[in-house]
Parts: C-alpha cells; structure tokens; sequence
C-alpha cells in the first residue's frame, strides 16, 4: 500500500492510497489511538470513492467516533478505467433509463460481474490495511454499502470473517443475493427506501428474510436512496459503536 497524497482539516487526516490498481482513501483522527474499529464504505454505482454522502459518513464515523474508514473505487469507477464489456452495459442502463425500460437484468449482469472482482480487492486492501502498525490484525472490522456497494458488500460478508457488522442500504435484489444472504450470519441493518422509483421495497422484504443473522434490523425510510443516505451517519455509527465497541 502507498500513500500518494495526505491533508488534514477539523481533526480529520485523509490519504490516499494505491494498492496495485486499486484506487483508494483512508480517513482517520488527527491523533488516533490504537485498535480504533475500521470501517469499510462501499460506494453507489456510477459514482466512486469520494462520493459527497460517503465522504460525510467517513468523516462522522472519524470525528464522532473515532474510528478509521477506507473506501476503494470499485472497478471501472471514480479514477480506474473502465473496460469495454463494462461500459456497454453502463449504456444499456443509460438507454432502459432513458427509455423507460426494465434495468433489472442489465444491473443483476453488471453488478455481479462488479462483486465478483470487488471482493478479492477488498479482502487485498483489508489484508494491507490490517499491516499498518496503527490498524493491526486485531481492530474491529465494520462494512456500510449502498446499491452497488451493498452487493458488493454482501458477496463480501459472505466469505470475509473479519467483518463483525454491517449496514447495508437499498439494493436491486438479484437471485445471487439470496445466496449470499443465507451465508451471513454477523449482526447487520438493511434499509430500504420507501419512494423510490426505480428500486422497487418489495423484494427486500425477502432479501431480509434470507439473512441468516440472529440479530437483524429492517429500516423503512422516506424518500429515495440517494435522498435517504444523507440521512444516516448517525445511526450507522451508533449501530457500529453497538457492536463494535469503543
């Protein structure tokens, strides 16, 4: 892992780092203390690391909590190129939005495919993360996504057994995400929003059903997901302080 860029401001140091050809940010306290819980913040598609609403809950979770967050671009986002298989079903979506038309099969593709080289990524940067001397291999370990990045969230959860919670916000629900539902077992949110056009609540009332954690929390909320994000730093961190500690 190398840092290539470091600022400070209002108690919050932010680096960016590279990870071979992952592109990605650490926010931490100006002056933190060891075996601070991590948080891993997976962002929406068609966005990237630095989204404005995950860049305000990276910097809750630092200035409220005290805890250290990492983001990544996942691939073909933010500062990473996008290949060409990816980029025509970024304009098959583009068309069925623009045309009215079903994107529920075009997102199931697409966002799998996006899962399925995020998580060994993931599990790369958490391995690096975990080297610092200031994280360390026994820091409590949280994941937060939203859309995309709960997909890849979930996929990630599934087979990642460091990762002690997780919230997990509105999601295109796909056949494979029951799949890895049944397998994740740690205490997790899953929120859905309320009025949403495109990302139709109902099938996350089975998604949630599939979850095989004792200790779940479904979360209705007005608006749409974009809209709803903005909303949550507060819980999500007091949820995390609930299980990870601190």
């Amino acid at each position: 892992m190398n840092f290539t860029a470091e600022t400070s401001e209002n108690g919050v140091r932010e680096r960016d780092f590279l990870l071979g050809e992952i592109t990605g940010v650490l926010w931490s306290p100006e002056s933190a203390s060891e075996n601070a819980p991590l948080i891993l913040l997976g962002h929406s598609g068609g966005v990237h690391k630095r989204a404005p609403n995950l860049v305000t809950t990276a910097r809750h979770f630092v200035t409220e909590s005290g805890y250290r967050v990492a983001a990544i671009d996942a691939p073909g986002h933010g500062d990473r190129t996008r290949n060409e298989q990816d980029q025509r079903w970024a304009d098959a979506l583009h068309a069925a939005r623009a045309a009215g038309e079903p994107m529920d099969s075009i997102i199931a593709e697409f966002n799998m495919s996006l899962a399925e080289r995020a998580v060994p990524e993931w599990q790369a940067t958490l391995d690096a993360l975990q080297a610092l001397p200031e994280i360390g291999p026994d820091a409590p370990v949280g994941y937060g996504g939203i859309t995309l990045g709960t997909v890849i969230g979930m996929m990630l959860v599934a087979v990642e057994p460091r990762i002690r919670a997780a919230t997990f916000n509105s999601v295109f629900v796909f056949d494979a995400l029951f799949e890895a539902a049944r397998k994740i077992t740690i205490p997790l949110t899953l929120q859905v929003a309320w009025n949403d056009e495109e990302i139709d609540r109902r099938p996350s009332f089975d998604l949630f059903e599939a979850f095989a954690s004792e200790e779940k929390t479904l979360l209705a909320n007005p608006g749409r997901h974009n809209q709803m994000a903005r909303t949550q730093p507060d819980f999500a961190a007091a949820f995390m302080r609930h299980h990870l500690g601190w």
